[in-house]
């Protein structure tokens, strides 16, 4: 963001007129002094770290001049402007005249925006005023969903039973606090490491890039605002060490990969150039068509499926849970003539049975009903009792006795498992498709087919890859217990099992990458309970903070070198109003203004 301009010379002041004090003089009659307002100061501050001059105006035009009461006492627009400006208009700097002259392209425009004061809103006031928003916000979306959460799970009272903390401890404030506190210090350390930048690729500072030149280079890279304004990120130890922050940090650092990946990609890293047709020159080499993050599921749901069954506490509740919920077939709710006394397994008794099986390395069944005086279970497996008691004469297998007791055939298991669980899972995605597709309405008027055909399309491939994953981490079990050896990987097999679950991700490929990616962070976050519970590795203090801010820095240098390198729109305008410069992709927007120009010419 260097200009091409030399130093400048500050302007010349011209001397002050000091008028003679003449005893005798007398005021005009129609001069009236003004009189100082005491209140100045405190409206201007109060407004200016409230509302920017253009919001100011858009509310007053829309809401305080529909008023007579409000019209009067509401400051009128102008007087707001002049207080936000302090009466005064400031120069900027010599790097901010030049940037504002035109000579930035890009990104350098987004940031000489930032910096530049536009109808009395200063960089700092914007900023403060933005933190405090985020503030506001944040607190009032956690309160508010806190409150949600306790009436669906029928917990009104749940305030009132727990014990009253003190305000500095509450997590809701603390969260409020380290979300705008890193927004208000990325903007800040942003502005100055830019303005520092810029001040140092002048032609004034060669002798200081002289003397110091590893400090110069290191200072002057475009990437030293963005990494070191990473900083910021430290502010996230403000919340407390719990599953929000490392949620946070996993999805952050989860995308700062994914555009990284896109910028090899991009610049030909990663899949190489290959010689053009003709002849003459090299082109980027074009992705395969059968790679994507559809990749990711396989790993996922091993890892998952070996963690639930293993390690309980490290895995996803909530995931496993839906999982129990659709698992009807394999999953066996009481009998209506249970005998009283007789404790029914539930499903995380079975889990914690299946796992204990494979430790004992999978030993035979004895049928009950054949073999009534024989033992049939071993000492440690009496909480499935219940179901292997019933279980089929023709059954061998302990897997298919716990699993299926009353069906001998792994295989019409399987099937019915299609029968039952496809159509329930098509109406859930069903109706769940169907309610995000409410704000395209307008495509419903115009293209009805089109849409439904989409929403139809798009729910048979979910539902197929959901029965099909869920189907196949089931019947793995029994799989591979009838077809191989007893000691051979007697635990690993679950993974193995995971993983043939997680193919079926190949069908869903195009559309299903929020679901990959949500498996794949859930996974990661699960995998790294795991090892520090097995002391693979151990857990240091405010990893998470560090790792957040390594994140920080990776999207802050991929988003300078090629914001295109982020696919997603929004993301690049969110990127740049934690900037300081606008909700606005800046790089789209100027080759589409150049286009036009060029179009226009």
């Amino acid at each position: 963001m260097a200009t091409d301009a030399g130093p400048s010379k500050p302007p010349a002041i011209p001397p002050l007129d000091i008028p003679k004090s003449d005893a005798t003089s007398r005021p005009r009659a129609n001069s009236k002094a003004k009189p100082a307002s005491a209140a100045d100061p405190v409206l201007r501050n109060a407004l200016r770290y409230t509302i920017s001059a253009r919001e100011y105006e858009t509310l007053h035009k829309y809401v305080l001049s529909r008023s007579r009461l409000l019209r009067k006492r509401a400051p009128s627009v102008n007087a707001v402007e002049k207080y936000m400006d302090g009466g005064n208009a400031r120069r900027g700097s010599i790097a901010e005249r030049d940037l504002d002259r035109g000579k930035g392209k890009g990104k350098e425009k987004a940031v000489s925006a930032g910096m530049s004061r536009r109808r009395g809103d200063g960089y700092n006031a914007r900023a403060i005023r933005h933190a405090l928003r985020v503030f506001v916000a944040t607190g009032l979306g956690a309160k508010a969903y806190g409150v949600i959460l306790a009436r669906i799970k029928g917990q009104q009272e749940t305030g009132i039973s727990q014990k009253k903390q003190p305000l500095y401890k509450s997590s809701t404030l603390r969260l409020s606090l380290s979300l705008s506190t890193i927004l208000l210090l990325y903007r800040l350390l942003f502005r100055f490491l830019t303005r520092l930048r810029i001040h140092l690729l002048d032609s004034s500072a060669a002798p200081f890039r002289t003397r110091n030149p590893r400090t110069s280079n290191t200072l002057t890279s475009p990437y030293a605002p963005a990494i070191g304004a990473s900083l910021a990120g430290l502010a996230l130890g403000i919340y407390p060490s719990a599953q929000l922050r490392v949620t946070v940090t996993i999805a952050l650092m989860f995308r700062a990969l994914e555009w990284g990946w896109n910028l090899f990609e991009d610049e030909g890293l990663i899949w190489g150039w290959k010689t053009r047709a003709s002849g003459k020159g090299v082109i980027k080499r074009e992705r395969p068509w059968w790679w994507g993050s559809w990749m990711l599921q396989p790993f996922a749901c091993g890892q998952l499926l070996h963690a639930t069954l293993f390690d309980r506490e490290s895995s996803p509740a909530g995931f496993v849970n839906f999982i129990w919920k659709n698992t009807s077939t394999y999953l066996h709710s009481p009998p209506k003539n249970l005998p009283v006394g007789v404790k029914w397994p539930g499903a995380w008794e079975v889990a914690d049975d299946l796992a204990q099986t494979a430790k004992l390395n999978w030993p035979s069944f004895v049928s009950p009903t054949l073999f009534p005086n024989q033992p049939t279970l071993p000492a440690s497996l009496t909480a499935v009792a219940p179901l292997t008691s019933q279980a089929h004469p023709l059954i061998t297998s302990l897997s298919c006795a716990i699993l299926h007791p009353s069906d001998p055939s792994c295989l019409r298991t399987y099937l019915s498992f299609w029968v039952r669980s496809f159509p329930r899972m098509g109406r859930f995605f069903l109706l769940f498709y169907t309610i995000l597709a409410l704000p395209r309405y307008k495509m419903l008027y115009n293209s009805p087919i089109y849409l439904l055909n989409k929403l139809l399309s798009k729910t048979f491939r979910i539902s197929t890859f959901a029965t099909g994953a869920i189907s196949t981490a089931w019947a793995s079990i029994c799989l591979f217990q009838n077809w191989l050896p007893r000691t051979f990987l007697p635990t690993q097999r679950f993974f193995l099992g995971g993983f043939l679950a997680g193919l079926w991700a190949f069908v869903e490929r195009k559309d299903g990458r929020s679901i990959f990616l949500y498996s794949a962070r859930t996974s990661v976050d699960s995998l790294w309970k795991v090892g520090v519970k097995r002391r693979w590795w151990r857990a240091m203090k405010g990893g998470d903070v560090w790792l957040f801010v390594v994140a920080l820095a990776v999207t802050g240098a991929v988003y300078e070198r090629d914001a295109r390198a982020i696919r997603e729109n929004q993301w690049r305008k969110g990127i740049s109003w934690v900037r300081g410069t606008d909700f606005r992709d800046w790089g789209v927007d100027e080759d589409e203004e150049e286009d036009m120009h060029a179009k226009e010419e």
